[in-house]
């Protein structure tokens, strides 16, 4: 266990999809009463209350918006399709500065319809974070790729393993581009502890890692697979070996947020849900 819980707790941030029973004021007014001081929030909720106004809400209750989700999906290769993908973006990155947080987390996207090009999707990412790059840090905002588990590689993400996503991200200066580590979608890979030594930095650089997420993998896994994910300690993940692993990559000090799509927790009280996972996040991770 840490040495220092309390200054591990106060890096804590509750996601908002962990909760999604909760509206936008029930989620800061809950955390505010726990104790957690951090949220990480999704766009469509966030455009459905305001983004300024939602940035105020959080700002009223004394908490900081740790990550936006998401952005993404740029592996279409229609013309037209590009543009909007690429435009959407944009409006992400605006909405992060709204809300004051410098991190937007990015789902890269699948196979488009009838292809198994894999590379190519790759480099088609590759060029349009090349275009968002500047485009973000001007803003204060940092885009984190984020690699997810080999199963979506079809339809959601071809970005399937942490070195994948760093040799995307190293294109690009870190201040622009780095790389979200989650704890659901990394735990089975057994590279994984060289790829965040690798993404903290060598010598001075600076570290690539912009967020890190924590869910636990529990089976079976539901139809659909999206909504599998496990509370913290129930599952087959060593999150207290990833903390550690990502703190001793570098210098990321950063917010350590809890992401769980799981309707078991949504059918719950959402305050319990919020002290179970304080309680589970002493227990397992500090």
């Amino acid at each position: 266990m840490s040495a220092d819980l309390p200054a591990l707790l106060a890096r804590l941030s509750l996601n908002q999809e962990t909760v999604r029973q909760w509206s936008l004021p029930q989620l800061a007014d809950g955390c505010a009463r726990a104790g957690v001081r951090g949220v990480g929030l999704w766009r469509a909720p966030v455009q459905e209350y305001g983004v300024r106004a939602a940035a105020r809400l959080v700002r009223d209750a004394g908490l900081r918006v740790t990550s936006l989700c998401r952005g993404g999906f740029f592996t279409a290769t229609d013309p037209g399709e590009r543009a909007a993908a690429l435009a959407d973006n944009r409006a992400a990155v605006d909405e992060a500065a709204a809300l004051g947080t410098d991190t937007l987390v990015l789902v890269s996207g699948g196979l488009p319809a009838g292809s198994r090009d894999l590379a190519g999707a790759r480099e088609r990412i590759a060029d349009a974070l090349g275009e968002l790059g500047p485009y973000a840090a001007e803003r204060g905002v940092r885009l984190a790729l984020e690699p997810l588990h080999p199963m979506y590689a079809a339809d959601r993400c071809v970005v399937s393993t942490l070195a994948q996503a760093l040799d995307l991200a190293e294109r690009f200066p870190a201040a622009q581009v780095g790389v979200a580590v989650d704890t659901y979608h990394l735990w089975w890979d057994d590279t994984v502890g060289g790829q965040l030594a690798r993404a903290g930095g060598a010598g001075d650089g600076p570290s690539r890692i912009a967020a890190f997420q924590l869910a636990d993998w529990v089976t079976p896994l539901p139809e659909g697979v999206l909504l599998g994910r496990g509370q913290l300690g129930d599952g087959s993940v060593d999150l207290r070996w990833f903390r550690e692993r990502v703190e001793a990559a570098g210098r990321y000090r950063g917010p350590i947020e809890v992401e769980i799509f799981n309707p078991a927790l949504w059918a719950r009280d959402g305050a319990e849900v919020l002290a179970e996972i304080v309680d589970r996040f002493r227990t397992h991770v500090g």
